[in-house]
């Protein structure tokens, strides 16, 4: 019952994203229904896992096309309230976000922005091209005791859709936008390090998060080179002193190993590891300046070379950082498997049939109301996975600091449980799916949460809330 409560404590924080009661009150339910939901079935899951009139459909597929809400709006309330539960952790005094980019998978020949996308994957079950949704995503990096969390702030669809052909913004270009509008919702400015992989580490990225104070900690590409500087001060000759010296390929470094120093860092999967390194500042051409290289030996995962555009940060600093950044991995594996948030299902009656293996969609040739159309559809699917995101952060919360009574709701039995005692968002949604029952039962009739839920319920059906593990 507990957990109820609480669960409507952070869901009435997001009330002045929405003009309307009515709209709050849909974006309730479809959120609860996002927690408790068994399967991925779209909006019509969310109906029965609430035990909701069938009639009810209707209202949460009006939801997502609603003028009472946008996921700009939802954002500018939701980044201020992750930041001010999630904030505590710091790293030089500076939040840490993780930004990266997830495809997905859409058969759709009816959906705008479905194009060919390439799967970069080892594993041989995966096609090499598929036909899906492009979303780029940004997380905010959370430690509490042992629990590492990846809590997210915004995913928006960067792909699939041109309006004109003066735009020329590339997906690095998109993140640059989402990451201003993250930070511009923050009540106070605030500097912060960018942890991405190496298709970041470019000079459009580093110069948009230098422009702002920030920074950016990524990989670099093995084949990439940097410049010693120039010890030319053309004292008494003409022209402009050499500003590149010698020219030095990265990997080349891994052979000088008595330069390598040894430490140990907070490794992946958050275990202790042993790694050798090498620190040194180097010229990149690509932003004409000073970056930190770092060459990491590990003992099991080969050789790689990390950047960090902060001179100051200590090498190791650097090394433990990016390995932190599959923590928004994990957060999208949750997002997809267990809370859904990619499951949508929506269609365009209206829309042209698109190819398998075809590219780019070009509205901008079409009438205006089809453009209207296009869009409108586009940030429904946006707006699903907004709400995706929430209760998944949600969870994340009930799972930091109220642990012990998801537990306790849990009740159930697992084979391995974490170290650090912190239950994953499949386990707070296991709990909360059995709490449901009780706090219907025994919370006060005026209850607000209790109101919104039991309004559309069905009375003589009864849902089977299990737990099995």
């Amino acid at each position: 019952m507990d957990l109820w409560l609480r669960f409507w404590f952070c869901a009435n924080a997001l009330r002045p994203a929405f003009s309307r009661r009515s709209t709050f009150v849909c974006f309730v339910i479809a959120l609860a229904g996002m927690c408790v939901r068994t399967e991925h079935a779209g909006v019509t899951s969310i109906v029965r896992a609430l035990n909701l009139a069938p009639s009810y459909y209707r209202n949460l597929l009006h939801l997502f096309n609603s003028s009472g809400w946008s996921v700009q709006r939802l954002t500018r309330v939701w980044v201020p309230w992750v930041f001010r539960v999630f904030g505590q952790y710091k790293v030089n005094g500076r939040f840490v976000l993780i930004a990266d980019g997830i495809k997905a998978p859409k058969e759709g020949r009816k959906m705008p922005a479905v194009k060919s996308l390439h799967q970069e994957s080892a594993s041989n079950s995966k096609p090499e091209y598929i036909m899906g949704h492009s979303f780029q995503a940004v997380t905010l990096l959370f430690r509490h005791a042992q629990a590492v969390w990846a809590v997210p702030l915004a995913c928006r669809i960067h792909e699939g859709l041109i309006f004109s052909n003066r735009d020329r913004r590339t997906l690095k270009d998109k993140l640059a936008s989402l990451l201003t509008e993250i930070i511009s919702a923050l009540p106070r400015r605030s500097n912060f390090y960018l942890v991405a992989d190496a298709y970041y580490a470019c000079e459009k990225t580093i110069k948009h998060l230098l422009a702002q104070g920030n920074d950016l900690v990524s990989r670099v590409k093995s084949t990439a080179v940097a410049y010693a500087p120039s010890e030319d001060s053309r004292t008494g000759r003409r022209g402009r002193p050499k500003k590149y010296g010698e020219k030095i390929k990265l990997k080349d470094l891994f052979a000088q190993r008595s330069k390598f120093s040894r430490g140990v860092i907070n490794g992946y999967g958050n275990q202790t590891t042993t790694v050798d390194y090498y620190a040194i500042d180097l010229l990149w051409k690509p932003v004409g300046r000073l970056i930190r290289f770092v060459l990491v030996a590990y003992p099991d995962r080969g050789k790689c070379v990390l950047m960090s555009t902060d001179l100051t940060l200590d090498p190791l600093t650097v090394i433990s950082l990016y390995a932190m950044r599959f923590r928004i991995e994990v957060s999208f594996k949750q997002a997809v498997h267990t809370l859904g948030s990619f499951s949508y299902h929506f269609w365009l009656k209206s829309m042209e049939r698109i190819k398998r293996g075809s590219g780019n969609q070009h509205p901008h040739r079409k009438s205006a109301q089809y453009r209207e159309n296009i869009l409108s559809k586009t940030e429904a699917y946006e707006r699903f996975v907004a709400i995706g995101l929430v209760a998944q952060g949600l969870m994340q919360y009930l799972s930091t600091y109220f642990a012990a009574q998801v537990w306790t709701a849990f009740g159930g039995w697992l084979r391995t449980l974490p170290e650090h005692r912190h239950p994953s968002e499949q386990i707070v949604s296991w709990a909360l799916r059995a709490a449901l029952p009780e706090f219907l039962a025994r919370s006060h009739k005026e209850h607000s949460l209790r109101k919104i839920l039991t309004a559309h319920r069905l009375a003589d059906r009864s849902t089977n809330f299990s737990k099995a593990a």
